[in-house]
């Protein structure tokens, strides 16, 4: 068994959809990225690889790659599963937070917390989603951007 952790950051920016989890929330800005900048599920990708000793996001994707302009993250999410799986590591559950002052996301954590099973091949009680927010305080708390930190853990694919 392994443990890897995930963290990623996105500024917020006028004219760009805001999807978190693979879901697009209503909101008057989006977070801005090469990809749809889903950082959710960037953390989580990360945690992933870098619990299998895989490296991280930036080096399987990266944003000089014209393939990966304005991707839907879950397809990202996808191939880190099937790296994940080439290497015999499979994913046992994942606790995630995701820091942003607004919208409110209560309401989209079960949609996410669905996705992220789906495409992943795990039962929805193996993944956790909370949100926070910064209280105010520092670039999430001034609205300027989103956060999410994920924690994984994976385990050999053999029984």
């Amino acid at each position: 068994m392994r443990v890897g952790h995930g963290y990623d950051v996105h500024p917020l920016v006028s004219g760009r959809d805001l999807i978190l989890g693979g879901v697009k929330i209503p909101h008057n800005k989006g977070l801005q990225g090469h990809s749809d900048a889903d950082v959710l599920i960037h953390a989580v990708c990360d945690a992933c690889l870098g619990a299998a000793g895989l490296g991280d996001i930036g080096r399987h994707f990266p944003d000089s790659d014209p393939q990966y302009k304005n991707i839907d993250s879950r397809k990202l999410l996808h191939k880190v599963k099937e790296a994940l799986t080439r290497h015999g590591w499979k994913v046992v559950n994942i606790d995630s937070t995701v820091i942003a002052q607004t919208p409110r996301l209560s309401t989209y954590l079960p949609r996410m917390k669905q996705n992220i099973a789906a495409d992943l091949g795990l039962a929805e009680s193996d993944v956790n989603i909370k949100a926070t927010t910064t209280e105010k305080l520092g670039f999430v708390g001034r609205e300027e951007g989103i956060a999410a930190q994920a924690v994984v853990l994976i385990d050999n694919d053999s029984p």
